[in-house]
């Protein structure tokens, strides 16, 4: 079959066909004859078929608020993190310099402010140059039509309304001409100008005038000069084929037309475009960081990405509190402290290496406030593993990271020691504790007043052993001390504090996956929990019983600043202060002779070591009066899945006979003393003679003997 020639246009045949788009025209009340559509199209829909599909699209375009970069603030207003979608700014057209504006109308749409919602000489020179080539090869579209197709692209969500969006059809033709027309009516030629070079994108990653000025120049929109803002408005025809980072040449080229074209239009002298037209481009790019992988506190980053996503508040969905998140052009201000992260990251990457098979963990949260002030751990965020990278947090309980936790060990006593003192027990509550002793079940008391089981517990210490009481047994970490001292608090009161003062405690029997936490071991730490499950409910001891939910956030603001959200502080009287007071005092002496003395501040401070039963974790949590942190060191895998920490090495040392106040101590006491020139020097309030009683009598247990 021979293929059919182009149709060769006469004279006549133009003018006939102009004829036709003057018909459509008038029907229409518009002329829509030069949109760019072969000119089949136009005679094969007929004038009543235009009409009629004209009158079945919508009256006007509904335009959406276009995406904007999230900037994630620190306590003091400094970013730390930018997240998005597309990385825009959005500006008004009075803060755009107004060569840039006479750049991208002299280039785009020359008579803008002279026509209505189409060019009428444009569109009629793009027909007859289309129809004299038999295809497309000039547009005729108008910024506002230009306007209305970036909208629809940018708005539609579906494979279908994308296609819709793009496809080369009279049909979208028709359809962008309404809404312009629309926007025409509704709209100043200020308000299209202005709503398109926000929308416009400019290249590599920069959407809208403002971040491409900030990409490419590192300047404002309101200060870009004239080849500066001919190179920006020659982008907009094609943004990746001009991009003047991979292509300079077609990028200077595309320039010195923008630059001729405003000369021809008198904008500025000939004389001065021929001299710009011989300088290079005069690039300054300017990357900008995106998601929490490029901030400066990443796995912070990620616990306050998590904790917003839960936040119903912010959307009835996940998808779309994410999408609020990466485009609304919101403005996070968080509670982090970059002195506190910065003390932080040294402490724990000096103390373990990413490659080591231990991960090293640390949390600051900030009494009486709730306030997180770092996150930090010795493995860097990414996806390297021969490096040590990750993407699992192990700083944040499993609701806003990745780790299920570890033990915690010894930590937990302070849970009993609280209920004890609860409960009316004077610290001076003594046993003598063998090295090794048996305990009935039968003799903890579960929730239901019910014995907890009629097995027999044996356990022993690894450190001391003797007649103790809450001060000695606690600043010795004497197992054997606590187990009886749990036979009288019972099992169910220690477990409910621990959940009210912050730690994520939710199989108590086992019902789900991993072992039950209410049980008789739970003293020793057997549950899991993460580093800021423990600085959280420590700081409830330091702000004397008031225990204040830990968070990342203290507000979020909209695109306007206004504030969408305050995130106040969420706390609760928990313990008596009388108590708080107490456990304080007894507490000092860890660091004050005890265990961790090593690390003493120069001020008070109390905190307790721990060292879990399978010797996967060792940990110190310890506080101020206004600051309280967690340090941990646990035994991992590149995986991520637990192993003993005896011989691994962590850098700098070898693990040996694993314990907190060893290893895990000295990093809470290298990341406490980064901070203490910016936290006040306060004192404990002075225990209740209340709480001391008098020193008890030895008790007649039948627990076991002292022999091993």
């Amino acid at each position: 079959m021979t293929a059919q020639r182009p149709e060769q246009l006469t004279p006549r045949k133009v003018a006939s066909h102009l004829g036709v788009m003057v018909a459509v025209a008038a029907v229409l009340g518009v002329v829509v004859a030069g949109l760019a559509i072969p000119f089949a199209g136009v005679v094969g829909i007929g004038a009543k078929n235009v009409a009629d599909t004209m009158d079945q699209l919508p009256a006007e375009l509904e335009t959406e608020a276009l995406a904007q970069r999230t900037q994630v603030l620190d306590e003091n207003g400094e970013t730390i993190a930018t997240l998005y979608d597309q990385n825009r700014v959005n500006v008004k057209l009075t803060d755009v310099s107004r060569v840039m504006t006479k750049a991208i109308v002299a280039i785009e749409d020359y008579r803008f402010y002279q026509h209505g919602a189409l060019d009428l000489k444009g569109t009629l020179r793009a027909f007859i140059t289309n129809q004299a080539n038999s295809g497309v090869v000039q547009g005729g579209s108008s910024i506002t039509q230009q306007l209305v197709k970036l909208t629809l692209v940018d708005q539609a969500k579906t494979k279908k309304e994308r296609r819709e969006a793009t496809d080369d059809s009279y049909a979208r033709k028709l359809r962008e001409l309404r809404y312009a027309v629309a926007l025409e009516q509704r709209h100043t030629k200020d308000w299209i100008l202005e709503r398109y070079l926000n929308t416009a994108y400019f290249g590599d990653g920069a959407w809208g005038i403002q971040s491409a000025a900030r990409h490419y120049f590192n300047v404002n929109a309101s200060d870009l000069k004239l080849p500066q803002a001919a190179l920006l408005a020659g982008l907009v025809k094609n943004p990746y084929g001009y991009d003047p980072t991979k292509f300079e040449d077609r990028a200077i080229a595309r320039r010195n037309v923008v630059l001729e074209r405003m000369a021809e239009l008198g904008i500025v002298k000939q004389k001065r475009v021929d001299r710009l037209k011989k300088r290079g481009l005069g690039l300054d790019v300017q990357t900008t960081p995106n998601g929490c992988l490029n901030s400066r506190a990443p796995f912070f980053c990620d616990y306050l990405l998590n904790y917003l996503l839960k936040d119903r508040s912010l959307g009835r969905t996940a998808a779309e509190r994410r999408d609020l998140i990466f485009s609304g052009g919101l403005t996070i201000r968080t509670t982090i402290d970059l002195q506190a992260q910065a003390a932080a990251d040294e402490a724990v990457t000096s103390a373990v290496y990413p490659e080591s098979e231990a991960i090293g963990g640390l949390a600051m949260v900030e009494p009486g406030t709730g306030k997180v002030r770092a996150i930090a751990q010795s493995r860097p965020m990414g996806s390297d593993r021969s490096r040590g990278q990750t993407y699992l947090n192990y700083v944040v309980n499993q609701k806003y990271g990745d780790s299920a936790g570890f033990q915690p060990g010894s930590t937990f006593k302070v849970f009993v020691l609280a209920a004890a003192l609860e409960q009316g027990l004077p610290t001076s509550t003594g046993f003598n504790s063998p090295p090794r002793i048996s305990i009935p079940e039968y003799e903890y008391e579960d929730c239901d007043g019910e014995p907890y089981g009629y097995g027999t517990w044996d356990l022993g210490n690894s450190t001391t052993s003797g007649y103790m009481d809450m001060y000695r047994g606690t600043r010795e970490s004497v197992n054997t001390y606590f187990a009886q001292l749990e036979t009288l608090t019972g099992i169910c009161e220690p477990y409910e504090l621990a959940k009210s003062m912050g730690v994520d405690l939710t199989n108590p029997e086992g019902e789900g996956p991993g072992l039950p936490e209410r049980v008789p071991t739970f003293v020793l730490g057997i549950p899991d929990a993460s580093p800021l499950e423990l600085a959280e409910a420590y700081a409830t001891f330091a702000a004397r019983g008031l225990h204040c939910d830990s968070r990342p956030v203290v507000a979020i603001e909209d695109s306007r600043g206004t504030v969408l959200k305050e995130y106040d502080q969420q706390c609760e009287q928990v313990l008596q202060e009388t108590t708080a007071d107490a456990i304080n005092d007894i507490l000092r002496g860890v660091i004050e002779g005890g265990f961790a003395s090593a690390q003493a501040l120069g001020r008070d401070a109390a905190g307790k070591t721990g060292t879990s039963q399978s010797g996967q974790a060792i940990w110190f949590v310890g506080y101020t009066p206004n600051m309280a942190a967690a340090s941990m060191i646990a035994g991992a895998n590149e995986s991520g899945t637990p192993k003993s920490l005896e011989g691994v090495n962590i850098g700098p040392t070898t693990i040996y006979g694993a314990s907190g106040s060893g290893y895990a101590a000295p990093v809470w006491g290298s990341a406490m003393r980064g901070i203490l020139d910016k936290l006040p020097v306060e004192s404990f309030t002075p225990p209740s003679s209340v709480t001391r009683g008098t020193p008890s009598t030895p008790t007649d247990d039948d627990f076991g003997d002292d022999d091993e």
